[in-house]
This record gives structure tokens, sequence and C-alpha cells, in this order.
């Protein structure tokens, strides 16, 4: 999709620098998938304060290696 953006110059020099991408689409799109993720990260993390995560009582490491093993 071809998209026009009035984006500072010095700002995608900057991205191009930072992501090693060899052209300005390419480094936008690298920076955009970064963004990205680390927003993914984010909602996970905030997620997990709300509602921490419960193991099963089960849940040992020896039950995890029989698991393992029986695959």
């Amino acid at each position: 999709m071809k998209i026009t953006a009035l984006i500072p110059e010095d700002l995608i020099e900057e991205v191009k620098k930072a992501t090693g991408g060899k052209n300005i689409t390419e480094s936008l799109i690298i920076a955009l998938k970064a963004y990205l993720a680390h927003r993914k990260i984010d909602y996970l993390i905030d997620q997990v304060q709300k509602e921490s995560l419960q193991f099963n009582e089960d849940y040992t490491a020896y039950g995890i290696r029989k698991i393992n093993r029986n695959r």
C-alpha cells in the first residue's frame, strides 16, 4: 500500500541508522514491527500485573520432564 506521510527528515535518518534498513521503506517496516512487538509485550505485562499467573499445584520440574519425554 502506498502512503504519503510528512515525516521530518532527521527522524527518518535516525530510524534508518537505528534499524539498518536498506532504504526508507525497509527501515520504517522494521521500526513499525519492533514498535508493535513492544506494545504487545507491554500489554501482556499489564495483564499479568492485573491478574498474576497461577500454576497448578502438580506443576513440577519432574512432571514437565516426564511430559516432554513422552512426546
